[in-house]
């Protein structure tokens, strides 16, 4: 962490760790919408966004990436862990997290995890605060993963990345300390549409998947749902960012139905993996993730969906400042524990 994000980093703490009273006079009214309440420290880290870097979504996609790496490293702070291996999975760097905890002898469980941003920007530095936080709390290893980036890689590039990444980590369980039978895949927004296609192509060719974790999954590319009319601007992530994403990956028309990228169309295979879905309730992916659970349930798989009414779009980054957010990602930490540790 730089020393500008650090300081950075400790005022936003300061702001978000404010009494109620305060927050409320730095945040404003409560915002309450469609019966929902936003959590107040998410409020106050919205309001001093929007004041002090507010988010262009029409900058070059290099400065884009660059202002995330920065923005992350801010809300997601420090956190501890055991062990932290850089390495190359099918040829694409990779980040393995080993928590504190001693591992039992002998193989055990593995979380494939794929960052989120849009198909466009993020990767391990961006997303390396919260794998920290899942891995420590939960004892399972996280293994995360990079995957190409559109507009210089469009679809399916991603998509293939994150095929061929899952099955080297199958492939090379053994070398990984990893049980194959309990390898789960997760990722949050558009990783979590990897993670998501990544189960249901396993599911079709009898690779094993133990349970699916995704965070506010993207599973509808052509969206127009309630959810986005509702949040599409002014709760982080914004329609224009996520028409900027479409175009810049997906940029052919045919691409926006493929059941790869938009898995509400896709047809579920018998063995697909039980899944945990958690959105966010002011998030504008909300209702589309919902959507892809119920789908899941419809044809018979077991799914558990959890929504954070109270939290946006991006809440999985934000570990280091605040408490309710991160009270979400410990949450998705225990049920990760209980499905394959």
């Amino acid at each position: 962490m730089s020393p500008r994000t650090a300081v950075e980093h400790g005022a936003l703490r300061a702001a978000m760790a404010a009494p109620e009273r305060l927050r409320r006079l730095l945040a404003g009214a409560p915002v309450v919408i469609d019966g929902q309440t936003l959590a107040g420290d998410i409020q106050v880290l919205l309001r001093l966004q929007a004041i002090a870097r507010p988010r262009q979504e029409d900058v070059p996609v290099p400065v884009m990436r660059a202002r995330m790496v920065g923005e992350t490293a801010t809300v997601g702070g420090r956190q501890r862990i055991g062990e932290v291996r850089d390495l190359s999975v099918a040829g694409r760097p990779a980040r393995h997290y080993l928590p504190s905890t001693p591992a039992p002898a002998g193989p055990g469980p593995l979380l494939v995890y794929f960052h989120g941003g849009g198909w466009i920007e993020g990767g391990l530095d961006t997303h390396d605060a919260p794998c920290r936080l899942l891995a420590e709390r939960s004892g399972v290893p996280v293994l995360a993963l990079t995957y190409r980036l559109g507009p210089e890689h469009p679809f399916p590039a991603a998509h293939d990345d994150a095929d061929e990444g899952f099955r080297w980590v199958v492939d090379h369980a053994v070398e990984l300390g990893a049980d194959p039978g309990r390898i789960a895949v997760g990722g949050d927004s558009a990783g979590a549409n990897l993670a998501t296609s990544v189960s249901l192509a396993a599911a079709r060719d009898g690779v094993p998947v133990a349970w699916q974790m995704l965070v506010y999954p993207c599973t509808d590319a052509e969206r127009d749902t309630r959810s986005l009319h509702l949040f599409g601007d002014g709760f982080y992530l914004t329609r224009e960012f996520m028409d900027r994403a479409n175009k810049c990956y997906l940029p052919r028309p045919e691409d926006l139905r493929d059941p790869r990228a938009s898995m509400i169309h896709a047809d579920i295979p018998s063995g697909l993996a039980p899944a945990y879905v958690a959105t966010a309730g002011f998030d504008p992916l909300r209702d589309e993730g919902e959507a892809y659970a119920r789908k899941l349930e419809d044809a018979g798989v077991k799914v558990e969906l959890e929504r954070f009414s109270d939290l946006i779009h991006g809440f999985f980054n934000i570990v280091g400042v605040g408490s309710t957010a991160r009270a979400a990602v410990e949450r998705i930490a225990d049920r990760l524990r209980a499905a394959v540790a």
